[in-house]
C-alpha cells in the first residue's frame, strides 16, 4: 500500500466516518475509489473530496449541492466557477442559519416566559392549598 492509497478502514479512521458512509458517497457519485474486487482503494483525490463533502455537510449543504460544486472543479478555469458558486451557496446558507438562529432565540424567550408564568401559577396554587 503506497502512502497515496488508503483502504476503506484507513479512510474511516482518518475521517471519523463509517464504511457505510463511504459506500453511500460512492453510490451518490461523490467519491470514486479504485475497485479491486470487493476492495475499495481511495486516492489523494478521494481524500480531498471527502474533506470537502464533510465540510459541506457540516455547513448544511445538500448532497446535490456538494456534488455540483465538486463537479465544477473540472470546468478548466482554475476553479473560479467552483469558488464563485461555493461562495453563493455559502452566503445563502449563512443567511438561512442566521434566520434560524433568530427564530430559535425568539422561541427560547417565549418558552422562558411560559415557564415563568407556570412557576407563578404553581406557586399561587400551592400557597392557596396551604392556606385552605
Amino acid at each position: 500500500m503506497t502512502e497515496d492509497i488508503m483502504t476503506i478502514r484507513e479512510m474511516c479512521d482518518a475521517f471519523g466516518v463509517t464504511p457505510r458512509t463511504l459506500r453511500f458517497y460512492e453510490a451518490k457519485e461523490l467519491l470514486f475509489p479504485i475497485r479491486e474486487g470487493q476492495k475499495r482503494l481511495f486516492t489523494h483525490r478521494d481524500r480531498a473530496r471527502l474533506k470537502l463533502i464533510l465540510r459541506g455537510k457540516r455547513f448544511g449543504f445538500s448532497l446535490e449541492e456538494i456534488r455540483q460544486l465538486l463537479d465544477l472543479y473540472y470546468v478548466g478555469d482554475q476553479q473560479e466557477t467552483q469558488l464563485v458558486r461555493t461562495y453563493e451557496i455559502a452566503r445563502e446558507r449563512l443567511e438561512d442559519m442566521e434566520k434560524q438562529r433568530q427564530e430559535l432565540t425568539e422561541t427560547i424567550e417565549d418558552l422562558k416566559a411560559q415557564l415563568r408564568w407556570g412557576e407563578k401559577m404553581l406557586a399561587s396554587m400551592q400557597s392557596q392549598a396551604k392556606a385552605g
